[in-house]
C-alpha cells in the first residue's frame, strides 16, 4: 500500500433531515478520510447530483445514516490504494454511497478497492461522474429481466426520464426495435445507435399504438420508469410471455388482472438500485463499459450552467429535486 500524505479537502455534510427543499442548507466542512482494510482513496473530480441524492437529505431513504456525506456517483482518480491503482482515472456509483457510507460529494471519496474500475478514455470526468445511477438501474432492470435480444421489441414508457433514456440506449445497442413513449411530440430527444419509434402519451392511445408498432403482437419487454400512469397501458401491450419492469411509481394501488397475467404467461420485475452496494454498481458498470468505449452507448451532456461548485450544493440539490431535466453535476 503507498501512504501518501493526505490533505483535508471540503465535503458536503448533511447533520439531520431537512424539512422541505427549502430548509437544504448541507455544511461544507474540511475531512481528511481514514482508510479501512481493503479500501482505496479515490479524488473526486465529478459527482452528478441524483433525486435520490436529495431525497435522502430530506429523510424519505430509512436507511439513510446521519450524518453522512451524499452523493452516489462519481468519477475521480486513485490516490492512495494498492499500487496497480494509484494514479488510474475510475468511475462508479453504488446504493449505499450517501445513505449508508459517506459518499462523492466531497473531495476525497473512500471506496472498497473491489469496486474501482477504469474510466473509458473517451469520457470526461463530468460525463463519467453522471453516468452511474441511470445507467445502472436501467442495466440492472433488463439483466433481471433478460437482457434484450436482437428481434425483440422493447417499449420504454416514461423514456425522456434519465433511467427511460438509458434504457433506449441498452435495448438500441442490443439489436431490439425500440418504442420510446412520452409525454411529448417530436423525436425522442436522447441519444441512440438506432432508430427509434416514438409514442406520445398526450396525444395517442399509448397501447394501441404501441401494439400497431409491434406489428399487432406486442413487446417483449415493457420498461415502466413511472408505474402507475403507465400500468394498464403497459399490460395491454404486453406480447405473450412478456416482463414489465418497474422502476418507480405515482400510485401504489393499481388495479391487477390476475387472468390476463397468468393467460399472458407474464413476468413483473423489481428493481431498486439502492439494493445494489458500490461493488455490485461496478460489476453493472463493468459490462457497459465497451458500449460506452464504442460509442454505442453515450453519457448525458452536462452543459456548463448545470455545472456547481462544492459551495453551491444546496442551490444543486434544489434544482435537482425541483424537477430539473439536465444532468447537474459538483466539481468537488
Amino acid at each position: 500500500m503507498s501512504t501518501p500524505v493526505i490533505d483535508a479537502l471540503p465535503a458536503v455534510r448533511v447533520n439531520a433531515k431537512a424539512a422541505n427543499a427549502d430548509a437544504l442548507a448541507p455544511d461544507i466542512v474540511s475531512r481528511r478520510p481514514l482508510l479501512q482494510p481493503g479500501e482505496a482513496l479515490v479524488r473526486v473530480h465529478a459527482a452528478a447530483v441524483n433525486p435520490s441524492d436529495v431525497k435522502a437529505a430530506l429523510g424519505l431513504m430509512p436507511q439513510a445514516v446521519w450524518p453522512r456525506t451524499p452523493g452516489r456517483d462519481f468519477a475521480g482518480t486513485v490516490v492512495e490504494g494498492p499500487a496497480a491503482w494509484i494514479g488510474r482515472e475510475v468511475w462508479g456509483s453504488g446504493g449505499d454511497l450517501g445513505i449508508t457510507r459517506d459518499g462523492s460529494h466531497a473531495g476525497w471519496l473512500a471506496l472498497p478497492v473491489a469496486a474501482l474500475r477504469d474510466k473509458p478514455a473517451r469520457l470526461s470526468f463530468d460525463e463519467a461522474g453522471s453516468i452511474g445511477v441511470p445507467f445502472v438501474t436501467a442495466y440492472e432492470g433488463f439483466r433481471r429481466s433478460g437482457l434484450p435480444q436482437r428481434g425483440q421489441v422493447v417499449a420504454v414508457m416514461g423514456a425522456n426520464g434519465k433511467v427511460g433514456q438509458a434504457a433506449v440506449q441498452l435495448a438500441a445497442m442490443a439489436g431490439a426495435t425500440v418504442i420510446a413513449v412520452q409525454r411529448r411530440a417530436g423525436p425522442f430527444e436522447g441519444f441512440a445507435c438506432a432508430p427509434v419509434q416514438v409514442v406520445d402519451a398526450r396525444s395517442e392511445d399509448v397501447a394501441a399504438r404501441v401494439r400497431e408498432l409491434s406489428g399487432g403482437r406486442g413487446v417483449d419487454i415493457v420498461y415502466n420508469t413511472v408505474g402507475s400512469p403507465y400500468f394498464e397501458a403497459a399490460n395491454q401491450a404486453m406480447a405473450k410471455g412478456a416482463t414489465q419492469i418497474f422502476i418507480a411509481t405515482v400510485e401504489r394501488p393499481v388495479p391487477f388482472d390476475i387472468f390476463t397475467f397468468y393467460r399472458g404467461m407474464h413476468t413483473f420485475v423489481g428493481i431498486d438500485s439502492l439494493a445494489l452496494d458500490c461493488v455490485a454498481a461496478a460489476q453493472r458498470i463493468d459490462a457497459m463499459r465497451e458500449g460506452f468505449e464504442a460509442g454505442q452507448l453515450r453519457p448525458f451532456p452536462v452543459l456548463p450552467e448545470a455545472v456547481h461548485a462544492l459551495a453551491d450544493a444546496a442551490l444543486a440539490y434544489r434544482r435537482v429535486i425541483g424537477g430539473e431535466d439536465r444532468r447537474v453535476v459538483l466539481r468537488p
